[in-house]
């Protein structure tokens, strides 16, 4: 049997406490935290099963706020092309795409940053791309809650409402992706052994995230966001450097 990693453990844990507090998911820091540990697979395998523990947690204790609309609009093309972006994963480089990904959220969160007056239209439209971007990366790369979180800002949330139906998007596009992941073999038995100790975590970020979020005002909620995205935004470039 392996030895746990205590070390990851705990950054996982503060991945699952951020990700309740930006309202976008744990995925954003525990897939390049991760990537420190893990091969790129086993990863994705180990973000989809913590997500959909970590997910539930959520519904239930902001199940008061959820927006159908948005459900609707961004979660129903998630889903399609979390399924897309999760069978084209095992056969293309994630390098670039990772990069990609990195520059895209760190100038995107910068731009929002800087240009407060900048307003994007909440609409359908707009609701429809973040979803399909969100979901094509959350099955390429592990990770797309910050993108579905630059989109669901644009709609100005009261933050319960935001983190509810986030994490009700978010949790059946990890059930979704965990298949695909499991037909691609990157669901190994070694790396179960992180499992219950996952799901405990998810559990515990949760409720701790919830707790720090009755300290924080509403109108400081969307810069808080933006700001954890730009930190997750280096973070991943950080661990691309590292490993080239």
């Amino acid at each position: 049997m392996n030895k746990l990693n205590y070390i990851f453990l705990v950054l996982a844990l503060f991945a699952e406490i951020i990700g309740t507090i930006g309202g976008f998911g744990s995925s954003v820091f525990f897939v390049p935290i991760g990537n420190f540990y893990f091969d790129f697979h086993s990863v994705l395998g180990l973000t989809a099963i913590f997500h959909l523990s970590s997910n539930m947690s959520k519904i239930v204790l902001f199940k008061k706020g959820l927006d159908k609309k948005l459900i609707m609009n961004i979660g129903l093309p998630s889903i399609l092309f979390v399924v897309i972006g999760g069978f084209l994963s095992k056969i293309l480089d994630s390098t670039i795409l990772e990069i990609l990904l990195a520059v895209f959220l760190i100038s995107l969160s910068l731009l929002f940053l800087y240009k407060k007056g900048l307003v994007v239209s909440p609409n359908r439209k707009n609701a429809i791309t973040g979803g399909v971007i969100s979901g094509f990366s959350a099955g390429l790369l592990g990770t797309g809650g910050a993108i579905r979180g630059l989109t669901m800002t644009a709609f100005n949330l009261e933050k319960s409402v935001f983190i509810a139906t986030s994490a009700f998007i978010d949790f059946f596009i990890d059930f979704t992706r965990t298949i695909v992941y499991y037909q691609n073999g990157y669901i190994h038995k070694h790396d179960l052994i992180y499992l219950p100790f996952l799901i405990v975590i998810g559990l515990v970020g949760t409720y701790i995230g919830k707790r720090i979020l009755k300290f924080i005002p509403q109108d400081k909620f969307k810069k808080i966001s933006l700001i954890l995205i730009l930190s997750i935004g280096f973070l991943t470039l950080l661990n691309i450097l590292i490993n080239i």
